[in-house]
């Protein structure tokens, strides 16, 4: 009986080490994209210094810390450099690329993240935030409408300014996941070396992606020039649009939105359809998709509220709520979106 017992209590402890170490494990490498958790961030740098010695080819070596479930910050050796365009011109914070070395990024949740995009607010305005929230919340509804998507995580940065004596700022920011990780999630590639119709993209996946455009109000993208939208080539070389950087949206609407020449609106909350012409029922089949998830959507919306102040979320409900009227209107639905396609 004794040796049986003291048996079983052996067993007993080993089963229980192998299941807290497995648990363990798995919370150290659980994937940076699996979880919609708010990771606690630490980073620290002179923005100065990186807008002048970095640029598209060249990182510079920083550290960037990394709270863990316990409470304590976790250092890891980073590359970092800046990237886009104009944000990197109007903006304080520029956005910027994070390289992490294949032996800095083992065991932890960056693991299959060899390079990841890092989105700041725009300003150090009190409602600079906001803004990046209601950006951050249109990547969450396009993953409601298309399955080919950017995957995303909320971070709450808090960033020693080296520029200003170390002062110390906490704000919300996220992760961008990378083309390439995008692509190899769908056993893909992305065709970034020829310009491609918008007609030759899969009818479904096209039109879900043109109206979530619509409903979120962009109009700043192009997939012939590869402007805010990547080109995702499936097996089978079908062809598919990749939607990103949604922040000079009608749904967004910071205060320095612009218009493109090249659409005949005046505001970033003028609606324009720029989808490229299908079949009809192409059309009617992605209307009756959306409609279904209407509800789901302002689920969404209402997840965000937070962040916003209560006359954003007031307008954020309203421009999604006159994307739904246009929908359910069939004369305006015509008008507006399957005779206003694009045939070039």
């Amino acid at each position: 009986m004794t040796h049986s017992l003291a048996r079983a209590t052996v067993l007993c402890l080993f089963f229980s080490f192998i299941l807290i170490f497995t648990a363990s494990k798995s919370l150290a490498q659980e994937d940076l994209f699996e979880s919609n958790e708010i990771i606690d961030i630490k980073m620290a740098f002179s923005i100065k210094d990186l807008r002048s010695t970095t640029n598209d080819s060249t990182f510079i070596d920083e550290l960037v810390w990394v709270k863990s479930p316990d409470g304590e910050w976790e250092e890891m050796p980073i590359e970092l450099r800046v990237r886009g365009n104009f944000r990197l011109s109007n903006c304080y914070y520029p956005p910027l690329r994070m390289k992490i070395k294949k032996k800095n990024r083992e065991g932890t949740m960056f693991e299959e993240n060899k390079s990841i995009k890092v989105v700041f607010p725009c300003s150090r305005s009190k409602t600079a935030e906001s803004y990046l929230a209601k950006e951050f919340m249109a990547y969450q509804l396009f993953e409601e409408v298309s399955e080919y998507i950017f995957e995303t995580r909320m971070m709450r940065v808090t960033f020693i300014n080296e520029d200003k004596k170390g002062d110390e700022e906490v704000m919300l920011g996220f992760f961008l996941e990378d083309d390439d990780d995008v692509a190899d999630r769908f056993d893909g590639e992305i065709v970034d070396d020829k310009r491609i119709l918008g007609t030759l993209l899969e009818d479904l996946p096209a039109v879900r992606h043109d109206f979530f455009q619509m409903m979120i109000g962009n109009t700043d993208f192009s997939g012939l020039f590869k402007h805010n939208s990547k080109t995702l080539m499936l097996p089978e070389e079908k062809l598919v649009p990749l939607a990103y950087d949604f922040d000079m949206t009608g749904l967004v609407n910071p205060p320095y939105a612009q218009v493109s020449d090249l659409v005949d609106i005046e505001n970033v909350t003028d609606r324009l359809y720029r989808g490229f012409c299908r079949e009809k029922e192409v059309f009617y089949t992605v209307r009756d998709e959306f409609l279904q998830k209407e509800e789901r959507i302002f689920e969404v919306v209402s997840n965000y509220e937070e962040y916003m102040t209560s006359s954003q979320y007031r307008e954020s409900v309203r421009f999604l709520e006159d994307f739904f009227d246009i929908l359910k209107n069939d004369r305006i639905f015509e008008n507006q979106i399957v005779l206003a396609c694009r045939n070039y």
